[in-house]
């Protein structure tokens, strides 16, 4: 072989090898979840992870840890921030104590008090500016992190309650497990005995006389859980989390070390999870919703109709005061508005043309 013939060879060699794609380099992302490997969050961020390995050739894999592996559940994103672990994935209103608009992102109380409802959510993150403000949390936080929002989940059901209630009036005579924060917040403004604790500590509370209800989220996880053992009364339609997204937390320095490629191979991944995860939760969901009332004689109840109005008017409250107080949650609060006031109007009424036909065919069964 000639001197010019081994050049050109080592030259297309080098090109082939410069490819988006066709590295022999590989990447590993250690994402620690704040959930059991076993819950389906879990199971749709391991999804996530295969179309990134698909679409890089295997060049970015994405290894999936369980709940305290390397640090507590509460250490994920700080543990992101300095590069204890590569990636995190929790929910982004888990991180409300660094900066209050993280509520807005992953659990918009009431849809924020504009209406805006989990599918709703998903139009204004990837075409109402979301997604920009989004980018903007991890450094108005100070974090050392890029997030990639994957898995909307929602409405989450009221709760769940050993008699039935009728009205405010009856359900304020109760003690109610609620989530922690604003939403729960909510529930102690409007006059509820709203009792924060973690998933471990509801049964053996409920067991024992401690609270007298509660919520966790929607029938599969709920059923999971095992809420069907204790309590028999089940109310679907809740304002406290209508949105909740679940998130990864990608080390700033491992993603800006990744090639374009790379980046846009796991962005397009996470845009598509979005879509996954409403199609998985809504079969899921209803699997678990006709389980419980068919074969463990859980009864589905309506929420009573003040509990709509005095919420609402709580929540919008709580957005008013931290408007004032925070310019940058302000920022998010306007930006979600804008989106409401053009979109909200159609897609409620669309909304209702679909509840009406579920209904109709519901009642027929």
């Amino acid at each position: 072989m000639t001197k010019t013939k081994k050049v050109i060879g080592l030259v297309a060699a080098l090109a082939v090898l410069m490819l988006p794609g066709l590295s022999s380099a590989k990447t590993t992302i250690r994402i620690q979840s704040v959930i059991p490997v076993s819950a389906d969050e879990t199971v749709m961020l391991k999804r996530f992870g295969d179309n990134v390995s698909a679409l890089t050739n295997g060049e970015v894999v994405i290894e999936v840890l369980p709940a305290g592996a390397v640090v507590g559940v509460g250490e994920t994103l700080e543990a992101v921030h300095n590069g204890l672990i590569e990636g995190g994935f929790a929910w982004t209103h888990y991180w409300s104590g660094y900066h209050p608009a993280a509520m807005l992102f992953g659990s918009p109380t009431a849809g924020a008090g504009l209406g805006i409802d989990n599918i709703a959510f998903i139009s204004w993150y990837l075409e109402g500016g979301g997604k920009e403000l989004y980018n903007r949390l991890w450094g108005e936080m100070g974090m050392n992190v890029k997030g990639l929002m994957l898995q909307p989940v929602g409405p989450e059901a009221l709760g769940w309650f050993k008699e039935p209630i009728n009205s405010m009036d009856d359900f304020r005579e109760l003690r109610f497990r609620t989530p922690p924060g604003i939403p729960g917040q909510t529930y102690t403004d409007i006059g509820i005995a709203a009792v924060s604790m973690g998933g471990g500590d509801i049964l053996p509370a409920l067991e024992k006389g401690v609270i007298d209800a509660a919520e966790w989220c929607c029938p599969k996880p709920d059923s999971v859980f095992g809420f069907q053992k204790v309590l028999k009364h089940y109310y679907l339609q809740g304002l406290h989390q209508v949105v909740v997204n679940a998130d990864v937390y990608i080390n700033g320095d491992v993603w800006n070390s990744l090639t374009p490629h790379q980046q846009k191979a796991m962005e397009v991944s996470a845009d598509a999870s979005l879509m996954q995860s409403l199609a998985y939760r809504i079969y899921e969901n209803g699997k678990a919703l006709k389980d419980l009332t068919e074969n463990h004689g859980v009864v589905l109840h309506d929420t009573p109709a003040d509990y709509f109005t005095e919420y609402m008017g709580a929540v919008l409250n709580s957005m008013d005061k931290l408007k004032a107080e925070n310019e940058f949650f302000n920022e998010v609060w306007q930006s979600m508005k804008e989106f409401a006031d053009i979109a909200v109007p159609f897609w409620a009424g669309a909304q209702t043309t679909n509840a009406n036909l579920g209904q109709a065919y519901a009642k027929q069964k």
